[in-house]
């Protein structure tokens, strides 16, 4: 059975998903809004990050064909269920990117575990932070530290981030698994809320084999002829990032207002 992803129409690569669902972009319109606080912020991000990666799971985790027994079974033994389900053994590494993806990350673990086989899912830890210039623009990512529990042979990987805006800290964290990592992923999977342009060149360009969700795609500064056309039919005229390298329309930053620290 092939899962049908509703997605928005656009002229990125094939790689690219940004997903056509009222609900989870209604939820993202709230956790945006400046009269939204704690404890609404991190309850939003659950029902974001339960969705997304359900989604996820429906269009890229492997399935097989089971014929199971039910509750009518023993009077109906000639009926069992037959359904298309998860293969809970394959390998899934979920990718703490500290701050911002600490929380997103911990409830991609928790539903992982509770539909695959938990022995096989793993929960990895990089401190990444910003570098930036004089100017507060980003100029790309220091991997100050990581808790990684082993080889990635087979696995699959997931970087539960909430906004793409630059794509240094992907860029860097993927890098990082394919030099300094034991085995070869069976994919690659970015996980976001948000996204802007700059994000989707940079890192396509970096890591083809990426493939990236999200939620909505941000290209706020964009001129207004460009925004009138489907997203990515201009794409080298699309700017979602404003000088400091903060998402526009966006949410402000995710890993301050999920943590109420605002350094």
């Amino acid at each position: 059975m092939v899962y049908a992803l509703s997605e928005i129409e656009h002229r990125y690569r094939k790689n690219v998903h940004i997903l056509n669902d009222p609900c989870m972009s209604s939820w993202l319109a709230r956790l945006c809004s400046p009269q939204t606080f704690q404890p609404q912020i991190n309850a939003l991000v659950d029902y974001l990050y339960t969705g997304l990666l359900m989604t996820v799971m429906n269009a890229e985790f492997p399935q097989k064909r089971s014929i199971l027994p039910t509750r009518m079974t023993a009077m109906h033994p000639g009926a069992p269920l037959e359904t298309e389900v998860f293969d809970t053994e394959a390998r899934v590494v979920t990718v703490n990117l500290a701050r911002a993806g600490t929380y997103p990350s911990h409830v991609c673990y928790n539903l992982l575990n509770n539909v695959m086989n938990p022995q096989l899912i793993r929960q990895d830890h990089i401190l990444a932070s910003r570098l930036t210039n004089t100017e507060d623009k980003v100029t790309g990512t220091a991997l100050s530290g990581a808790k990684i529990g082993g080889d990635v042979e087979g696995a699959i990987v997931l970087f539960p981030d909430p906004m793409g805006a630059t794509g240094n800290t992907i860029v860097s964290s993927i890098e990082h698994y394919k030099k300094n990592v034991g085995g070869n992923a069976s994919k690659y999977l970015a996980l976001h809320l948000i996204v802007t342009p700059e994000y989707l060149k940079n890192v396509s360009q970096a890591h083809p084999d990426l493939k990236i969700y999200a939620v909505r795609v941000d290209r706020g500064l964009s001129p207004q002829k460009v925004l009138k056309t489907v997203p990515g039919t201009h794409w080298d005229e699309e700017r979602g990032l404003n000088d400091k390298h903060y998402i526009v329309p966006g949410g402000g930053g995710f890993g301050e207002i999920m943590n109420n620290s605002f350094v």
